[in-house]
């Protein structure tokens, strides 16, 4: 595959850099969504996040509307709506309520991960009980209040999610270990593979997505894209510098203490363990950095691999610039917006 035919999207967590607020982070959030809308990407996706001090963004909802209004052609989506935090009644409401304003613009990508540590969730939605049965049933709801309907002999078959509209947002299952996937090609829905979350199993996830696909009134036909950290730049040292705080960052999840900004010169003496370091050598696979010609082909493989169209790109950089330039870089690579 030609990088020319590669769409590219982002998902954007609203990430804290050091030394600035969370006031800020959400302005950076709103000034990329309208670069990239004018770079022509296809789609902007926002997250959900809990209790941390690295992320922002803990509405996607919320923070998609104001988005959507600041745009004109890329599709605002969530990456995504947290299922288990939420009741498929109050999720289909917000999403027709963003369809109603801005209809054809709107993507509800859906995880069935809580997106926060357990207590968090818990007090989030005390009715949690993490099961996946639940996941399934709310997935099953989500359609009925979508398309006015509800089971016979259920509540639902009295309930109307409002406003009533003739509009669907396009539905996404996120997945990072492919169970998703067979809930996405079950509900004909859209599959979009983490890949920086899970580095493995990708490929085989999306080709059993495409097999098992049943096409839906919503989504005829299946979709399927891949997300990963991405950093490009023209500037060698800036890549180096990058992957370094990428693997700094990942230690420091891994070790249960929570992310915290740190800048370059915070862990550029950083030792780690051997053990640190073959989790590094795992976790570097969640990453693709490189110069615009080195980009080129890793993203054609990337593709390829996937035997998909669309990556989605999620870039945390040390300094707001370096973001913006990484996303011009690689809309300059894949000639998007031509």
């Amino acid at each position: 595959m030609d990088t020319k035919n590669i769409r590219l999207s982002v998902l954007d967590q609203s990430p804290i850099r050091k030394g600035a607020t969370a006031e800020q982070a959400i302005q950076e959030t709103v000034a990329l969504a309208k670069y990239t809308d004018k770079l022509g990407y296809t789609r902007f996706w926002v997250s959900e996040h809990h209790n941390t001090s690295s992320l922002a963004g803990s509405t996607p909802e919320v923070l998609m509307a104001h988005l959507a209004g600041q745009t004109k052609n890329i599709r605002i989506g969530s990456g995504g709506v947290m299922m288990p935090n939420h009741s498929a009644l109050k999720v289909a409401e917000n999403f027709r309520m963003l369809e109603a304003l801005f209809p054809g613009r709107i993507d509800l990508g859906m995880g069935r991960a809580p997106g926060t540590d357990r207590i968090t969730a818990s007090m989030l939605n005390p009715s949690n009980q993490f099961r996946e049965q639940d996941f399934i049933e709310q997935l099953y709801e989500l359609n009925n209040y979508f398309h006015d309907r509800g089971e016979p002999g259920t509540p639902q078959l009295k309930i109307r999610a409002i406003p009533q509209i003739q509009t669907v947002p396009e539905m996404w299952l996120l997945s990072s270990s492919g169970q998703s996937g067979l809930f996405a090609a079950h509900f004909g829905m859209g599959l979009a593979f983490a890949h920086f979350i899970n580095p493995f199993g990708g490929p085989e996830a999306v080709a059993l997505y495409r097999e098992r696909f049943k096409p839906s009134e919503d989504m005829p036909k299946e979709q399927a894209n891949l997300a990963i950290f991405v950093f490009c730049s023209e500037d060698e040292e800036k890549i180096r510098q990058h992957q370094a705080l990428m693997d700094y960052r990942f230690n420091q999840f891994e070790k249960g203490g929570g992310l915290t900004p740190v800048g370059y010169q915070d862990i550029k003496d950083t030792v780690y363990s051997p053990a640190e370091m073959d989790r590094i050598r795992y976790n570097r696979s969640r990453v693709v950095t490189g110069t615009p010609t080195e980009m080129k082909l890793k993203l054609k493989w990337l593709a390829e691999d996937y035997k998909v169209d669309e990556i989605i790109a999620v870039t945390i950089t040390e300094d707001f610039e370096d973001r913006l330039n990484s996303y011009r870089l690689l809309a300059e690579i894949c000639d998007i917006g031509k």
